[in-house]
């Protein structure tokens, strides 16, 4: 079963910057469309980027184009969410999310826990 385990939220003053990570375990990572969703209070889930397994394309929300930046890393199990420029409205709970259909799956099949950023000052 796939595992997905993010970190590296925390505590940050408008116009700073924070990398997330997304370490799976259980299965490659290769063969899998893994997306960076978020979710505000009181707000409904948000999809923030996404990289396909087929074309290597990476999509990212109108919201966020140009300020954050996934990627995967070498080890091929993990992926990054760079996040520069950050705004107070980028507060929210930030979830890793992979599934093998594609980005724009209705919903994916497997989730991570959760990281808490917060952007204020």
């Amino acid at each position: 079963q796939l595992q997905l385990v993010e970190s590296g939220g925390g505590l940050v003053q408008p116009g700073g910057s924070l990398r997330l990570s997304c370490a799976a375990s259980g299965f490659s990572l290769d063969y899998y469309n893994i997306a960076w969703f978020r979710q505000a209070p009181g707000k409904e889930r948000e999809g923030v980027s996404c990289i396909s397994s087929s074309s290597g394309m990476t999509h990212y929300a109108d919201s966020v184009k140009g300020r954050f930046t996934m990627s995967r890393g070498n080890s091929k199990n993990t992926v990054f969410l760079q996040m520069d420029s950050l705004k107070p409205e980028d507060t929210a709970v930030y979830y890793c999310a992979a599934d093998r259909s594609s980005c724009f799956v209705k919903v994916f099949g497997s989730w991570g826990q959760g990281t808490q950023v917060t952007v204020s000052s």
